[in-house]
């Protein structure tokens, strides 16, 4: 059974330099991103050939390469914009994008609750995006767990959990 290692970061540098170590080690298409997007550009600028305006390319790119994406809608460059409810617009990339296709009716709470995040949490990392922190998440059979939550800890993750 899968596990998801959860944790926040206070800035999208720090959170890029983590996902560039754990796809080092060799996790791929398990890592998702989810962060608020500031600048408005989402999907449409993606697709007009530019990079994304809050400068999740280089978090996302290659994240979600050659594997699906779980149907997530305006998907280019590895980054799809939605519209969270109390939150505005997000970027996501990563399996649990495909569960924030929902989450028009719950918020990102409801898409991780779908993820398998309880509500609380979900509610809780919620606001955290909601505040313009970086949620990384990676899906890892048991074996993978410390790794990935070390990694997360030693670039300043917080709130590091598993589900």
């Amino acid at each position: 059974m899968a596990n998801t290692v959860l944790g926040v970061f206070q800035d999208r540098n720090t959170a890029e330099r983590a996902v560039n170590e754990l796809r080092s080690k060799g996790f791929e298409q398990e890592i998702s991103i989810v962060a608020k997007d500031e600048k408005g550009g989402g999907a449409d600028y993606v697709a007009r050939g530019h990079a994304p305006a809050t400068g999740m390319d280089s978090i996302t790119n290659g994240v979600t390469a050659g594997g699906a994406v779980g149907g997530l809608l305006g998907l280019a460059a590895g980054v799809g914009a939605l519209a969270i409810p109390g939150i505005g617009p997000v970027l996501a990339a990563g399996p649990l994008a495909g569960f924030l296709t929902g989450a028009a009716t719950g918020g990102l709470a409801g898409g991780l609750a779908d993820y398998g995040i309880p509500a609380e949490r979900g509610r809780y990392y919620e606001e955290k995006v909601k505040q313009g922190h970086v949620l990384v998440s990676v899906r890892c059979d048991h074996g993978k767990i410390n790794e990935a939550a070390n990694i997360l800890h030693r670039y300043g993750a917080q709130d590091v959990e598993t589900h």
